[in-house]
């Protein structure tokens, strides 16, 4: 019997109307990339700090879980590395067996559901890792890695979360949330030390094509993919490390928390990638965030969820980021859990003492002051110590054999931050605190292959630091464009070069090519011999600068080679303590070229004027009383 249509319209919306009577809302919640900062403390300057620590994402935490009946939080790994406490734990003071580890005393008090292996996991070897995770009260989620004997998954693939959930009318409904978790494959060249022999990797995708399935024939309601890995644009290599936008298109999942890369999704920076929606939060339609790093935000997924034809589904979703601080303002925005503070009040005080304490020693004072004018050796160190680390990161890869450039710049001079606002390490004990000093950013190493034409055009875009000098005008012209960044004022080591300041600069501070037939970088040469602008070359540089940060000529995400996961302040500490004493003499990598008739003037911080005598290549011409001083270069 046919019914009539008025019956049949209101029939189906009478059903529709019972499905959805009462939903069951759901949050997930996630951290990732909290690297051991666990409290709001920043050990290489030695003070706290509202900016990071997840004792404060700790306070978002419960103010999230208050807000929502039902709810589950998910760290997403690299937990255990990163700061000097992670390395106290690993190294230093290692654990003894039974002991929990400090990164569980505290999410276990905050009541993590599950956790998934991040690349920085590897670092301090399995057997730490293994002892590690024992103290972790939830579980913890692998699907792509595999026990190099057996073949088998060297930790839990996926976990099933049954929980009891209250829809919005109060009633009780059993839910089961499948989680599963992956780890870049990348993991086995950059611990190939450590897993050689012991683990395999599998691609992060065809796993979760064949995962996810099996997830949800083993009982799964929902599936939520926990990805240690990135989001990139572009067709996705086998293997790739940054696998997010593949398995937002693998049928099954249903949220995706992911990490890996520091950044922060939904936000702008993702604004012009395919199939996102950052309103909603969503990649092809699915739900995902990335929470930044060092517990800086907390992810925040909340899920609709109504049972359709018996089975429960996602009829609502939307994904946001709370964060901790608002840089704009410069205040905090959540106050620090007193719990967790109390709860690592012994690894705190026996941290500051180890970052207090010797790494190394300098037999001579460091300091940026003249780093933007000649060859420094605080920048140098730099350049040396990634160079060190990038030597034996390619070895046994293709890379192995060509020549390594390394790229630094001089974070610390002056300008915008102040005439206090250098580097000024004296003679002596150098601690782990003072490698804030040289390295102030939390940037990871790089390494990009181009060519000795490329080399030279980097140098160019640097190069736009300087003013143009007139060699008829006035008999002493400023030299430094106060508008350029001195983080943007990259030298190149491994090869030797001169800046000629009385031609135009090739790019503007944008790197907008200003000025075709201008060559400011002379002589320059590699072994001695003029560069050869078709030969290959390895530059280490860190993850700005490799992405495309400071809009350098020809430097671009895809001209990566090598995507280490370590800081390069990581790498600095490294390096320094396997040299035990520096000695640091004057670097002769490159220099300004003299211009006949014309002094050649900078200012820089005051405090540069107790090492003048040592510095013969500069002269005074006036203190300015202000904290700054004007010097010019002697020729």
């Amino acid at each position: 019997m046919k019914l009539p249509s008025l019956f049949a319209a209101s029939l189906v919306s009478a059903l529709v109307s019972s499905a959805f009577a009462a939903p069951v809302q759901l949050r997930l919640l996630e951290t990732s990339d909290v690297h051991m900062n666990l409290l709001g403390y920043d050990y290489y300057q030695d003070k706290a700090t509202a900016e990071f620590g997840l004792e404060r994402t700790a306070g978002l935490i419960k103010a999230a879980r208050a807000e929502a009946p039902n709810s589950l939080l998910i760290d997403n790994g690299d937990l255990l590395q990163g700061s000097p406490m992670g390395d106290l734990v690993a190294k230093i003071k290692p654990l003894k067996a039974g002991e929990t580890h400090p990164a569980y005393k505290v999410l276990n008090a905050l009541k993590y559901d599950a956790g998934n292996i991040g690349n920085h996991e590897f670092n301090f070897g399995l057997p730490f890792l293994v002892q590690s995770l024992k103290g972790a009260a939830y579980p913890y989620v692998n699907a792509n890695v595999l026990d190099a004997k057996t073949g088998k998954p060297f930790f839990t693939p996926y976990t099933l979360l049954k929980r009891e959930v209250k829809d919005q009318d109060g009633k009780t409904h059993a839910l089961t949330v499948g989680v599963i978790g992956f780890v870049p494959p990348q993991i086995m060249q950059w611990d190939k030390g450590n897993l050689e022999g012991k683990l395999t990797v599998r691609d992060i995708l065809e796993t979760a094509r064949e995962y996810v399935p099996k997830m949800r024939a083993a009982g799964a309601d929902i599936v939520i993919a926990v990805p240690h890995s990135g989001f990139e644009k572009g067709e996705l290599p086998r293997f790739a490390e940054n696998s997010v936008s593949g398995l937002a298109e693998v049928p099954g999942i249903d949220a995706i928390l992911f990490g890996h890369a520091h950044a922060e999704f939904p936000s702008k920076a993702f604004a012009d990638y395919p199939k996102v929606d950052l309103k909603a939060g969503t990649i092809n339609g699915v739900p995902a965030v990335m929470p930044g790093r060092w517990g800086d935000h907390l992810g925040v997924i909340d899920l609709t969820l109504d049972q359709v034809g018996g089975k429960w589904q996602v009829v609502g979703k939307q994904a946001t980021l709370r964060p901790i601080y608002d840089k704009k303002a410069k205040k905090a925005l959540t106050e620090a859990d007193p719990q967790v503070k109390a709860l690592l009040a012994h690894e705190h005080e026996n941290t500051l003492g180890y970052v207090r304490a010797e790494v190394a020693a300098t037999r001579r004072p460091i300091y940026s002051y003249f780093a933007q004018v000649a060859d420094d050796p605080s920048v140098a160190l730099v350049a040396e110590a990634q160079r060190w680390y990038m030597q034996r990161a390619v070895q046994g890869t293709e890379y192995e054999k060509l020549p390594i450039l390394s790229a630094a710049a001089p974070f610390k001079a002056g300008g915008r931050q102040g005439w206090n606002y250098y580097t000024d390490i004296p003679a002596g004990k150098l601690a782990i605190r003072n490698l804030a000093d040289l390295y102030i950013y939390p940037n990871t190493i790089k390494a990009v292959k181009i060519t000795g034409h490329d080399v030279k055009e980097w140098l160019e875009m640097s190069a736009g630091q300087f003013k143009r000098i007139d060699p008829k005008g006035d008999k002493a012209q400023d030299l430094i464009n106060p508008e350029f960044r001195s983080y943007n004022f990259d030298s190149l080591y491994g090869v030797r070069y001169q800046i000629d300041v009385t031609r135009p600069a090739r790019y503007d501070i944008d790197g907008k090519l200003v000025a075709a037939d201008s060559q400011r970088i002379v002589n320059l040469t590699y072994n001695g011999k003029p560069i050869d602008p078709k030969q290959a070359f390895i530059v280490v540089t860190n993850n700005y600068r490799a992405t495309g940060g400071g809009n350098f000529p020809g430097i671009t995400a895809d001209k990566i080679v090598v995507d280490a996961p370590d800081e390069n302040r990581a790498a600095l500490a490294s390096y320094l303590a396997s040299k035990k004493v520096i000695d640091l003499g004057q670097s002769r990598n490159w220099r300004i070229l003299p211009v006949v008739g014309v002094g050649l003037r900078f200012n820089t911080g005051a405090g540069a004027l107790r090492y003048l005598p040592q510095q013969k290549q500069f002269k005074l011409v006036k203190d300015n009383g202000d904290g700054s001083a004007t010097l010019e270069l002697v020729k």
